[in-house]
């Protein structure tokens, strides 16, 4: 396994995918909430009232794990340098035609932005869902200030995850390695976090 180096230990892939499971699950019994014509999706949790106690639990799952996994990388989430400034204002040179290659840490300027933006969009819908959980009990004007932020933060959070789960798969080849077994190739690394790989193999 020379060519490999370690990325990720369990305790971090179990609670990715804990995030990734009750994001899923929000997705599809919330879009049975957002809009009608998607009432039908709570057919796969046995109807409207199993589909909005699924979106309820899982809602609760997806807010604590959440939270733990910013806390968990905080330290390197939250540290920009020069060269995530770079990174940013290049659009991490996937917009370019000639490959560039900009040093980046453990994660990349972009997978930062992704991680504060999931950590706040998770705040705001958490506190918005609080407040929905039972609309019966809450001012009216709290509650329909509550689903429109809960609704808005729902769709930019869907785009944010499409653009997250395609770079973090066949967008960037070799990246879902690291989240599945742990380990990714040197060579990947190398090309895309060398001041991580340097780090941790002492090179």
């Amino acid at each position: 396994m020379a060519q490999y180096v370690n990325r990720f230990n369990t305790f971090e892939r179990v609670l990715h995918w804990t995030v990734a499971l009750s994001f899923f699950i929000l997705v599809f019994t919330g879009l049975g909430l957002f809009a009608h014509s998607f009432f039908e999706y709570f057919d796969f949790f046995g109807g409207p009232q199993q589909g909005i106690l699924f979106h309820k639990w899982a809602g609760i799952i997806f807010f604590v794990s959440s939270v733990l996994l910013f806390v968990s990388n905080v330290k390197e989430t939250c540290r920009f340098d020069k060269d995530d400034v770079t990174w940013i204002t290049k659009g991490g040179g996937y917009l370019s035609r000639k490959e560039q290659q900009i040093p980046q840490g453990k994660y990349n300027a972009g997978q930062k932005l992704f991680g504060l933006f999931s950590f706040a969009a998770t705040l705001v819908m958490g506190a918005t869902g609080l407040v929905i959980w039972n609309p019966a009990a809450m001012d009216r004007g709290l509650t329909q200030f509550s689903l429109m932020f809960h609704g808005l933060f729902f769709v930019l959070f869907m785009m944010g995850a499409v653009v997250h789960i395609y770079l973090g798969s066949i967008g960037n080849p070799g990246t879902l390695e690291g989240m599945l077994w742990g380990q990714v190739r040197k060579v990947w690394a190398k090309k895309h976090h060398i001041k991580w790989f340097k780090e941790v193999s002492g090179d």
